[in-house]
């Protein structure tokens, strides 16, 4: 139910990733179904067996007309849901449960890891419309970028992220770091005409909580039909160091290497071969158009809480 609260019974279909995180869904599996139950919320699961298994498994939840949704996992399990959902006529809202290791989006919505209380949020059944984007062909709900920093997120072996959660991430962080390499692109845009030189990585934001930087789109808002775009001009490691640190305090948006500005569309091109990342997983290669799908999905958040998702 759109901006509002539900509390009828209703069928949900849980999708998870057994892999997720720590691994933490295997063990609270009985308890989050027990506490949806008792909500009343009838609830089915699928477990995913391989990539893409949770875009085919929310498609058909949708074709079977189920009522809720349910994303329990990381990122890259929500990014797999929307896009089994993002092109059906019927979209049921979604609940997230974040058991993956950084759980951006949840994190940009407000919605707490600890699983009790994100089943709260489930069972309340309040819902906010967001923005989707979509990115040629496939859709994203968080981020999408381009770069070679940008392909850190899945170059991190999925075992090794669940052994030591974040600190994969730092760890190969540290080691792209010692190769960044700039990438000639045209980037074009109603807002800004056309950018055409060596950039070190774009970023197209639809929340503020981007890798564990909560800083980096300080204005970006899941429901403003517009993203909010971030471009690091080529610099030195030095240079990215130091823009690094102020990007942590939300201070790196009037640098001279960075470029920033908000669009509803954007295309980017290449001479090159470019990888893309779309909430943190692969995503295609460049050229791409970018377009924002204004209030296309219904999320459960905190009726008390988050207004304006910024």
């Amino acid at each position: 139910m759109c901006g509002g609260r539900n509390v009828t019974n209703k069928r949900a279909r849980l999708i998870y990733n057994p892999t997720s995180g720590r691994e933490e869904i295997k063990k609270r599996l009985p308890d989050i179904l027990q506490r949806l139950e008792r909500g009343g919320i009838e609830t089915s699961c699928h477990a995913t067996v391989s990539e893409g298994d949770a875009t085919l498994a929310a498609a058909e939840a949708a074709d079977r007309g189920f009522d809720i949704i349910i994303a329990a996992g990381g990122d890259g399990t929500l990014y797999e849901i929307i896009n089994g959902l993002a092109e059906k006529d019927n979209r049921p809202p979604l609940g997230i449960l974040p058991l993956g290791t950084t759980n951006d989006f949840a994190r940009a919505l407000g919605i707490p890891k600890h699983w009790e209380y994100a089943c709260d949020l489930i069972i309340q059944q309040y819902s906010k419309p967001i923005d989707l984007g979509r990115a040629n062909n496939r859709f994203f709900i968080n981020i999408a970028g381009g770069g070679s920093l940008t392909e850190l997120t899945y170059e991190v072996p999925s075992k090794l992220k669940t052994m030591i959660g974040q600190l994969a991430y730092y760890m190969k962080g540290l080691e792209k770091m010692t190769r960044l390499r700039p990438t000639e692109l045209r980037i074009q845009a109603k807002e800004i005409g056309e950018i055409h030189e060596e950039i070190m990585l774009f970023l197209i934001c639809n929340s503020n909580s981007v890798g564990g930087f909560e800083k980096l789109a300080p204005d970006a808002s899941l429901n403003d039909g517009m993203f909010d775009v971030v471009i690091l001009k080529k610099c030195n490691l030095g240079e990215f160091i130091r823009l690094a640190s102020l990007a942590l305090r939300g201070e790196h948006l009037n640098d001279p290497h960075v470029v920033s500005f908000q669009t509803n569309e954007i295309t980017v091109t290449t001479p090159d071969y470019v990888q893309l990342n779309l909430d943190g997983e692969y995503g295609g290669t460049l050229p791409c158009t970018f377009t924002v799908l204004p209030s296309h999905l219904n999320i459960f958040v905190d009726e008390a809480g988050i207004s304006t998702y910024k």
